[in-house]
């Protein structure tokens, strides 16, 4: 049995940085360590736990099946480490130097990663954002591996462990493209069905809002197709007769950009808002405080977003 004595913390950087690169000489950089001292840990590590963990191959290591096992909580252990550690230091934003990884929504993030990246870069220009993209499917698995430091989208309420904001208060409004039939003329409730429909919708589900207020009407559109991207939403209307109803922000950006055709719907759509949620263990994290404070701010600056009759 393995003497957990022998594994002190720095042997399990050693570890984590070589499972990490894949090589030796690049862990050693990563550390800010030499190639002999990295390879002499690594020989304790192998004493200790009776396997040889990295086996040399053209281009650098292979971690060995026990290696494999390893990685993960280890990784894990230490970026949990990291994380405490950066939350009790002092924060100053202009000094700052972290990493904060968000799982945003599509819309999420097309509507607020511009203006926060901008404010960053004025306030705290050591800081990084990694967006990862999270729906109602994967944003608690996101939180609760410890993959995201926070969600933003149009999200569930949250387990108990979850602290939720809501901000974004948002319309709808419909996109087509110019010389569209419905573009001009009274926009009818049945006009508006009698069209095909375009579903942005990244989890596949063919279900959306404007699916609810239709049903409340006794109506039910056709679609004409799922979309997971919105990047492939202008191009699909400039060329089809297809239309599009999304969240009024997105809408009226994207209308701006392409030249669409943004028109109000036919149907009452029960408003959503956007969500920020966070573990409740990031409470008293200085930094990530300041970051929450930072969106909430931008989305309180943020235009209102009616669409026009």
């Amino acid at each position: 049995m393995t003497d957990l004595s022998q594994l002190d913390l720095n042997l399990l950087r050693v570890f984590d940085a070589v499972a990490r690169e894949r090589h030796v000489t690049r862990a050693a950089a990563r550390l800010g360590l030499s190639q002999p001292a990295v390879s002499n840990a690594l020989g304790r590590l192998r004493a200790a736990l009776g396997d040889e963990l990295f086996l040399r191959r053209p281009g650098g290591v292979e971690p060995t099946a026990l290696a494999l096992s390893l990685a993960p909580p280890i990784a894990e252990m230490l970026d949990r480490l990291r994380e405490t550690l950066v939350a009790q230091a002092p924060w100053v934003p202009a000094e700052a130097q972290r990493v904060f990884t968000l799982a945003l929504s599509e819309y999420a993030e097309t509507v607020l990663a511009p203006p926060l990246l901008a404010r960053l870069a004025q306030e705290a220009p050591g800081v990084l954002l990694a967006f990862r993209h999270a729906d109602r499917t994967n944003w608690e698995a996101l939180l609760a591996g410890g993959e995201a430091q926070l969600a933003l989208g149009v999200l569930p309420e949250p387990p108990a462990l979850y602290t939720r904001v809501r901000l974004l208060p948002e319309a709808f409004c419909t996109l087509m493209r110019p010389g569209h039939p419905l573009a001009e003329g009274a926009l009818t409730l049945e006009r508006f069905v009698g069209v095909p429909h375009l579903l942005h919708s990244p989890n596949g589900s063919r279900d959306g809002a404007l699916d609810v207020a239709l049903a409340e009407l006794g109506q039910v559109r056709r679609l004409g197709a799922v979309v997971a991207h919105l990047s492939a939403v202008p191009a699909i209307l400039a060329g089809t007769d297809m239309v599009i109803t999304l969240s009024a922000r997105l809408a009226q950006q994207m209308a701006t950009a392409h030249g669409l055709v943004l028109r109000c719907p036919p149907v009452a759509v029960k408003h959503t808002r956007l969500s920020l949620v966070f573990h409740r263990r990031f409470e008293a994290d200085a930094g990530h405080a300041w970051l929450r404070r930072l969106i909430l701010a931008l989305a309180r600056e943020m235009p209102a977003a009616v669409p026009d009759a």
